[in-house]
Parts: C-alpha cells; structure tokens; sequence
C-alpha cells in the first residue's frame, strides 16, 4: 500500500497566524490530533498539535487545595506559530505505508504531513486511516483483488482472503506468479499474499 491510498486529502490546516484558540476549536471540531500548519503557498510550515496547544494554555485553578509554585508566563502563546512544532516527520505521496506506520511508532505521532517534491502539503496519514485500510472485510478485499486480476486479463485465477491474508491459485510461472503477489498487495487491507501455481 502506498500513502496516497490511505491518506486524508485537503486535511484541515492553520496558518502560522490563526489564533490558539482557532486551532483549538478546529480540532474539537474536526476530532483530530494535529493540524499542520501551511503557508500561503501550501508549503508546510509545521505542526500543531493538542499538547503544543494546551500546554501554556490551561491555567491554574485557584480553587486547587495543593498549589506548588509556578511561574506562570506573563504572556501565554496566542498564535500557532508560537507554539507549533517546526521539525514536522512527514511522508511523500508515493512513500510505502510501512514506511509511515514506522515513522508513527518511533516517534509517537498520531500523524505524519504528506508532501509532494516541493514541501507542499497534499494530505495527512493517520493512524486511524491505517486501521481503516488494515479492517477492510475480507469479501471487499478479494472482490478488488478479483477486479485488478481481470482487468489484466487474468480472471481465471482463484483468490481467497481470511483475517487480510490472501491466497493466490491460478498463476503459470515464475512471472505469472510475481504478477500475481504485486497486484493483490497493492490492495488496501492486505496483509500477507500467498500465491500457489
């Protein structure tokens, strides 16, 4: 699976300038984590996400019985460009999934900006639209697989899918075989191909 297949297009965005609490509405809104932060141009400029929003945003409520000394900041952040993050892990359009889910586990992001060659932003990848591809039914996945199999020409070869892994009969060949094990894991929510000639 490429990104492009699972990816958020147009996500939602803010400017550098938009207020905190702008941002902060968006993302009760919209029931995301994060949202990158583009400029004028669609070039990203970085992210925001709810920690960099509520961090200094909260404050403290006198009413609390046990109340440890803070320095509180004299100015609390008011737009995003005060507290986004500016070093974004992102991913390009045609990058692998693997790669991403990679890039979300090692670093602990809820989701990665998708950029095309000229840093402009052309989509967001979630872990939510992993698990989305990832639960995909079985029936679904095999009827794709089936389609992208005639649509070769190769309608004949049997497909079955149980639990996402998909098993090929049918191929001729050494050839026929690796066609046959690329196409069906191109396919969104296939986990494992097996191909039998």
């Amino acid at each position: 699976m490429l990104v492009r297949d699972v990816m958020t297009q147009d996500p939602v965005t803010v400017s550098r300038r938009s207020s905190v609490k702008e941002a902060l509405t968006l993302l009760a809104r919209r029931g995301v984590t994060a949202l990158p932060v583009v400029e004028p141009s669609g070039r990203l400029y970085g992210i925001v996400s709810e920690a960099d929003l509520i961090s200094d945003t909260v404050a403290r409520d006198p009413r609390a019985q046990e109340r440890p000394i803070v320095i509180e900041p004299l100015y609390p952040p008011h737009t995003v460009a005060e507290v986004c993050t500016r070093s974004v892990v992102s991913v390009r359009i045609d990058d692998d999934v693997a790669t991403a889910v990679e890039l979300m586990t090692s670093t602990g992001a809820k989701s990665l900006p998708v950029l095309d060659e000229d840093r402009r932003l052309v989509g967001i990848v979630s872990r939510s639209d992993v698990v989305a591809a990832l639960a995909r039914s079985d029936d679904v996945i095999a009827a794709d697989i089936d389609a992208l199999f005639a649509s070769l020409g190769h309608g004949d070869w049997l497909v079955e899918v149980e639990d996402g892994a998909v098993e090929i009969a049918g191929p001729d060949g050494v050839a026929e075989r690796s066609l046959a094990h690329v196409v069906a894991h191109t396919v969104l929510g296939v986990v494992e191909v097996r191909v039998s000639g």
